[in-house]
């Protein structure tokens, strides 16, 4: 008997019915020779100190660094999971051989291998590598099935990240609570983590820079000819004295048109999405969090309607091309904006196809299956997916940028203007213009202007004006810049092509990004006012009391995650790493106990205060109040929306009637 392990129930099923294991059983799907099981997410764990040494159980800053020698795992201490293991064990047991079909990813491969070690695997094991949950993707990937041995180094990085995690985590957050948390009864621990970290220092460095930024004041010169505002290309003064000579100079002379220059341009499609992405647009679009677009595009993955989505690429492997035409074909929904495309070849630039920058996925991508029955965030998550898929079919935007340059007195003005001559793939996102688009979007770009027709050595009466304006402070994150700003580990880039270059970079995995930003909500490390992050009082001292630069900078953590993924790629060895991880939270135990101050870190307990109106009941529930704490889930959907001021942000459900009030407990 062949026995094959997924990830969840739903993925085995779908594997089982291609396999043709059709029976139900308790626990798995038998049938023509196979038995399918499943795992929920991690059934193992690495151990507890407390299962290493019993003397580790209690907090002490004596027993600091713990350092297991070896590293073990255990089983979750659920009743589901262990007898769900159970069940694998005695499968595995007797198998003749095994097939690994857990998510095609790091994390993907740790949870099976970890099950397959604790029940002591003796049999052959195969890999089922595959990227959409298709019949003819299953089909195609057991007929290309790996020895597990392929994927070693992919487990063995997997396993460095999680020792790295629990030296870290462990070790420092006692380290800290001990030494610097407050001492009172219930007083919450300090938590410190290889990513979490780094990640709440950019957010305290970003909130501090806003705080203790002081606007100075500059003045613009500009003026108005034939109803365009030109401005001086060196019309920005510090002083008002300075402005007001230059103002005077201009009144009363004439504007002269010196220079017109036109200039065509073409813009390409945009990037397809890997998972960063798709969370920055939704975050933007649609105010979803991070950990609400991973959990919807896992969903989509799962129905079979987009790739696997827990990807780091925005490429295509060039395999994927002689597909594309029959997933184009399938998205019958869509077949108005891709009527330019008919009879004509589907382009294929280096661009969006590029088997080198693809390593276990390519992009998130559209699998061509109809969707059916999708709420309104899965809807809004397919569509982004669906319509960069189709943009990179389509012609580039062609455009003229005319510059218009004029003379007052030997002052110089000049004014630009762009005018979109064929919109090409801009046609796809025409319904984007109605969207207003985020007001904390660094990237967002000036709107086009058209501007009227000048000639050369023209002159005329103008009106010139000069401005007072004042610099203004750096904006707070948002989730979007904040997941890009991990992405790059705190670069502030814009360029698709140069962020692309830095994800190697970069800090956590696309896959974890979401995760890290909920537990630092979760911790009262930051929060959240409208869409921006702030951070708290005890965010900002717990960074204040950590000296270790490796632990705060996203730079250095940035490097961790290289290496990573060197040995990923059999670049670097992992036993070094582990090294490395244990000498650094030696180091870091050895100068926290020598700090002789006596510095304590405060907890920021603010209370959600009830706001007065009237309470709507839901349709479904009819429900007036729901008492829930924040950081639930919403209730009525499950789909991970997270309670954290008096709506659940993002859930369709609230909006179609049912108004949050209180009771809400922090």
């Amino acid at each position: 008997m062949i026995v094959c392990i997924a990830e969840k129930p739903s993925v085995a099923r779908e594997i089982a019915q291609v396999l043709g294991a059709t029976q139900s059983r308790d626990g798995y799907m038998e049938g023509n020779g196979y038995q399918v099981t499943w795992t929920f997410g991690h059934l193992c764990e690495l151990k507890y100190p407390e299962d290493y040494n019993a003397q580790w159980r209690a907090w002490s800053l004596a027993s600091l660094p713990m350092i297991p020698r070896p590293f073990g795992i255990r089983l979750k201490k659920d009743t589901g999971i262990e007898k769900q293991f159970r069940i694998i064990e005695n499968l595995m047991k007797h198998a003749d051989s095994i097939i690994n079909c857990g998510d095609a990813g790091q994390e993907g491969e740790l949870i099976q291998r970890w099950v397959m070690q604790k029940v002591g695997v003796t049999c052959p094991v195969s890999r089922l590598w595959i990227s959409s949950l298709t019949e003819e993707s299953i089909r195609q990937g057991f007929q290309d099935l790996k020895d597990q041995s392929n994927y070693q180094s992919l487990y063995e990085a997997g396993l460095c990240r999680a020792i790295g995690d629990w030296l870290l985590g462990m070790n420092a957050s006692r380290l800290y609570t001990l030494k610097y948390g407050a001492q009172r009864v219930g007083a919450p621990p300090l938590s410190v983590g290889r990513v979490q970290t780094p990640t709440l220092a950019m957010i305290v460095k970003r909130c501090r820079e806003i705080r203790n930024f002081v606007p100075q004041p500059y003045w613009v010169l500009a003026t108005k000819y034939r109803g365009t505002l030109f401005t001086a290309t060196n019309g920005k003064f510090e002083t008002e004295e300075e402005g007001q000579a230059a103002l005077q100079r201009i009144t009363g002379k004439d504007f002269v048109v010196r220079d017109i220059s036109k200039k065509k341009g073409t813009e390409a499609p945009p990037h397809l999405l890997d998972l960063t992405s798709l969370q920055v647009e939704c975050n933007r679009k649609f105010g979803f969090s991070a950990d609400m677009t991973l959990k919807v595009i896992q969903g989509l993955y799962e129905k079979k309607y987009t790739t696997y989505p827990r990807v780091d690429t925005t490429y295509l492997s060039d395999d994927i091309y002689p597909k594309c035409g029959a997933i184009l074909n399938g998205m019958k929904q869509y077949a108005a904006l891709m009527e330019p495309l008919r009879g004509k070849k589907l382009s294929k630039r280096k661009k969006y196809f590029d088997s080198s920058k693809v390593t276990d996925h390519h992009a998130i991508i559209p699998t061509g299956v109809q969707p059916q029955g999708l709420s309104d965030a899965e809807q809004k998550v397919y569509d982004l997916v669906a319509r960069h898929f189709i943009a990179i079919f389509h012609a580039d935007c062609e455009f003229t940028t005319t510059t218009v340059s004029g003379e007052v007195e030997k002052d110089m003005f000049r004014v630009t203007g762009k005018q979109i001559e064929a919109e090409g793939w801009r046609i796809v996102f025409a319904s984007d213009k109605k969207v207003k688009e985020d007001e904390d979007d660094e990237t967002q770009k000036d709107e086009e202007r058209i501007l009227p027709q000048f000639e050369k050595g023209e002159q005329g009466p103008h009106d010139p004006q000069l401005s007072k304006k004042m610099t203004t402070a750096p904006k707070p994150y948002t989730e979007a810049t904040l997941l890009r700003a991990m992405e790059t580990a705190g670069k502030s880039v814009d360029d698709e092509t140069l962020r692309e270059s830095m994800k190697e970079n970069g800090i956590g995995r696309p896959s974890t990004r979401a995760a890290i930003i909920e537990t630092l909500f979760r911790r009262r490390y930051i929060q959240k006012e409208r869409k921006s992050i702030f951070s708290t009082v005890t965010g900002e001292e717990l960074i204040d009391i950590i000296h270790e630069e490796l632990l705060k900078s996203a730079e250095l953590t940035g490097r961790w995650e290289k290496k990573l993924r060197d040995i990923e790629n059999h670049k670097y060895s992992a036993g070094q790493f582990v090294d490395d991880m244990k000498q650094m939270v030696q180091k870091i135990v050895d100068e926290v106990i020598s700090d002789s101050s006596n510095r304590r870190v405060a907890v920021t307990e603010e209370k959600v205060k009830a706001k007065k109106s009237v309470s709507k009941s839901h349709p479904k529930t009819k429900a007036k109040t729901v008492a829930l704490k924040v950081g639930d889930e919403c209730p009525l959907c499950h789909k991970g929306h997270v309670i954290r001021g008096n709506t659940a942000y993002g859930c369709s459900e609230w909006k179609n009637g049912c108004t949050f009030r209180q009771p809400i407990e922090q």
